[in-house]
């Protein structure tokens, strides 16, 4: 009697509301082309803030993708997410009527850092400045950062493992990882990622406090890691969602299987110790390694966490050495937010999607506004670089001291 084959956890569906595009399409066109879309901060109530650059999304309405009902009971962050699962779970062809009859087969699983700032900002100026009898009843749960999750799962019925992930700008990565782990534990189709709308100027306010936000006014000069020049990083708002389910199963109901989740891994090493972030990366990676059975020359190209601080960029080229050996050295590396901003949980989920764009399209994007390079890194910058590729390495590190790493494979590269 033969062993069953163990469930594999596949993209099928990618869903983005980004800077650089409001689709998919628009995302990818955007990121393959090295575009840049930095720009002075235009949110009203931020002009006088020490912020002077970010990538904000400009071509979404919330209108109209949103059901007034949701509209008025979430914020910013929310419309995005439930915008990209809406385009994901198109992309992947699983409508209301393929999930319909069992809703307990699917999940929802977010990350989120800074919540619904510009809701819970309004509300509390409502109370303030006009009294209790002016504030909703959904300043209870609009700021709350697992609101994602609840509304996405709400507004479409899903009744499966539904769940949010806090652990710093990581968590993005490690949402998709959680993802992975219940479809393989059994849940036919999670949708998972990440989505911030850290622009408000209460949020922004909250963001004045760390060392690592650059505060540079020149968009080309403000988000420039591994450079001489690296001054900070920019935040962004926006993200990604991603349908992940069971790869068998996804092909048997002819979906195109875009990717496959092969390894992940996570450390710890505290807030802002750069230095020792190069152990943690390092350890991490080699882990999502060992899980995916990957060895260290097969990884094609590396997506970079790129925080754009010295120290920080210096552990993390040390890092990719360290882990991956003489390999490290050779293996192109890329980051492409620095053509649209950092956006905290966000940013790694958008990496994954545009890593899995790259290997579908055997493209490896650049690394906007970043020449001058410092480090023994073989990082793509002025133009894209075609590349057979088959395997994408995934980083990302948070403020507060998470790391983590994740491993793709070309959705053709594991079918049997």
């Amino acid at each position: 009697m033969s062993e069953p084959h163990p469930r594999r956890a596949a993209i099928t569906g990618i869903g983005v509301v980004a800077p650089n595009g409001a689709t998919t399409e628009n995302f990818w066109k955007s990121t393959k082309e090295g575009i840049s879309v930095l720009a002075p901060v235009t949110r009203e109530g931020c002009e006088h803030l020490p912020l002077r650059v970010a990538g904000e999304v400009r071509d979404f309405e919330a209108s109209s993708a949103v059901e007034e009902r949701y509209l008025v009971q979430t914020d910013r962050f929310t419309h995005f997410a439930m915008a990209a699962a809406d385009l994901a779970l198109d992309d992947a062809r699983l409508g209301q009527a393929d999930t319909g009859d069992s809703p307990f087969s699917v999940g929802v699983v977010t990350a989120a850092g800074s919540g619904g700032g510009e809701f819970g900002q309004r509300e509390l100026q409502r109370l303030w400045g006009k009294g209790s009898r002016f504030v909703g009843p959904y300043q209870s749960i609009a700021w709350f950062y697992a609101a994602s999750t609840g509304q996405i799962s709400i507004r479409r019925g899903f009744k499966g493992p539904c769940s949010v992930v806090a652990a710093d700008e990581a968590g993005g990565l490690d949402a998709i990882a959680h993802a992975a782990r219940a479809v393989r534990r059994g849940t036919d189709v999670i949708v998972a990622g990440a989505t911030e709308a850290p622009l408000a100027p209460y949020s922004v306010v909250c963001q004045l406090g760390y060392e690592e936000l650059s505060t540079v006014e020149d968009p080309e000069r403000a988000y420039r890691p591994f450079t001489e020049g690296a001054c900070g990083f920019v935040p962004a708002e926006g993200g990604a969602m991603l349908v992940v389910e069971e790869e068998a199963s996804a092909r048997e109901r002819g979906a195109r299987v875009r990717a496959t989740l092969a390894g992940h891994a996570a450390t710890f090493t505290g807030a802002s110790r750069w230095e020792q972030s190069r152990e943690g990366l390092a350890e991490a990676i080699r882990a999502a390694l060992d899980e995916a059975g990957c060895a260290p020359e097969e990884i094609d190209v590396v997506f970079a966490d790129a925080l754009g601080v010295p120290e920080a960029d210096r552990a993390e080229a040390l890092a990719i050495v360290d882990a991956l050996g003489s390999h490290g050295r050779r293996v192109p590396v890329t980051a492409p937010k620095t053509g649209i901003g950092r956006g905290y949980c966000a940013a790694p989920v958008l990496d994954t999607a545009a890593a899995v764009l790259a290997l579908e399209n055997h493209l490896i994007p650049p690394t906007p506004n970043v020449f001058d390079i410092c480090h023994d890194l073989d990082l793509v910058s002025a133009r894209a670089r075609a590349a057979e590729l088959r395997t994408a390495l995934v980083l990302s590190r948070g403020l507060m001291g998470s790391n983590s790493a994740l491993v793709l494979r070309h959705g053709a590269a594991d079918a049997s």
